[in-house]
């Protein structure tokens, strides 16, 4: 593999201003989750620009390209879709110029995430031009959707397209390193009902905000004693969102809810997690949901799942995360740092839900993710181009 290992450096070294300027491209054009038509078609151009076997965009709107044909399936995915610029006021250059310049690569989704595709075209076209020959079948994805609802892409390839790699590549950011799990997630309201009444005589109702503020003081203490996992860390519960009504600003409330944040580590589930909020609201007029996903994406598909996205790791022993070892000493001649992703990703889908070995390894750092002044390091996106063609040689 040795030699192997060294033309794939240098032509991920040589092909560095195509991997540069195809992101570039990708950035400037602004792509929301649910408005990433155009920046879908433009990555379709690039797999087939990079003489991928095969590219198509599929029902939800996510783009496939494909080369060769073998018995194990590998797939490398990055999501297309981006969070919003935020204030502009917090940004010293223009989130859409796709700037190259200093080693860098600027802009909105530079990190989070259109970086990792970007080298993963790249890669394909490493393996075209080393005339890959394994037994091995490699889709590269740029998934849609995935900042509204982690996940929904996948479970949309796995049960409706039918494509269940043996093996799955997250391109989301990890600095460079090995990333085998993440803690899972859920989105929960809580709504409570009161009794309105005049606010001149508060007694005579029943204030649906005392209720919620009662709960709020007990969830806060909730979160103190959530499981810890060695490896995953705590799980954690916030508040990040309340709202109430009442019949006028002279009323008593009759109405509250707020919306939780909860994250999972190891062992934690959606029933253990709203069984936790249903002990603390037990004598209140109130009740639980675990909210639902449902819309419409750009291909004027309606698709939707339940936010409740699972914990997942994979232990460090596995052949998944041991061939990702073998193919970055291989081609970097020092060995990887194996972590986590403090966020959530589309493993929630691939291993979470569905069980399939999957890693992460993306360029950038996942502290830029969402954040101002977003920017990859050009180093980085060759690094991935040949760790993800090397992988598919190992893998």
């Amino acid at each position: 593999m040795k030699e192997i290992f060294e033309k794939i450096n240098a032509l991920a070294k040589k092909y560095e201003s195509y991997t540069a300027e195809n992101l570039s491209k990708l950035i400037k054009i602004k792509s929301v989750s649910m408005q990433e038509k155009d920046v879908c078609a433009e990555f379709k151009r690039q797999l087939e620009e990079a003489g991928f076997d095969e590219v198509r965009i599929d029902g939800l709107g996510n783009v496939i390209g494909r080369i060769g044909n073998g018995k194990k399936i590998l797939a490398i995915d990055g999501h297309i879709d981006t969070v919003d610029v935020g204030n502009i006021d917090n940004w010293t250059f223009d989130p859409f110029s796709g700037e190259i310049k200093d080693g860098f690569v600027f802009g909105r989704g530079t990190v989070d995430q259109k970086g990792g595709p970007a080298a993963a075209v790249t890669a394909g076209k490493i393996l075209k031009e080393l005339g890959f020959d394994k037994d091995v079948t490699l889709y590269v994805t740029a998934t849609v959707m995935e900042e509204d609802c982690d996940g929904l892409c996948w479970k949309y390839l796995i049960e409706e397209e039918k494509l269940v790699p043996h093996f799955v590549i997250s391109t989301e950011p990890t600095n460079l390193n090995i990333y085998r799990g993440h803690r899972g997630r859920m989105e929960i309201v809580v709504k409570f009902r009161g009794v309105s009444c005049h606010g001149s005589a508060p007694e005579r109702g029943k204030n649906a905000v005392y209720m919620a503020a009662r709960a709020a003081l007990e969830i806060e203490k909730l979160n103190e004693r959530l499981k810890h996992d060695d490896f995953l860390g705590k799980g954690t519960v916030t508040i990040s969102e309340i709202k109430s009504g009442s019949p006028s600003l002279c009323a008593v409330a009759d109405y509250a809810q707020f919306h939780l944040d909860r994250r999972l580590t190891w062992g934690e589930t959606k029933e253990s997690a709203v069984a936790e909020i249903q002990e603390i609201i037990k004598d209140m007029d109130a009740t639980v949901e675990v909210l639902y996903y449902d819309v419409v994406a750009y291909t004027g598909l309606r698709y939707g799942m339940e936010k409740y996205y699972p914990t997942w790791k994979i232990e460090e022993r596995e052949h998944v995360v041991q061939a990702g070892v073998q193919v970055f000493e291989g081609l970097f001649n020092k060995a990887p740092k194996i972590d986590k992703w403090t966020f959530s990703t589309n493993g929630i889908a691939t291993n979470g839900i569905h069980k399939i070995p999957t890693i992460g390894f993306g360029p950038g750092n996942e502290v830029l993710a969402h954040a101002p002044d977003e920017k990859v390091p050009v180093s980085d996106l060759v690094a991935a181009s040949a760790f993800y063609a090397g992988y598919a040689y190992l893998v």
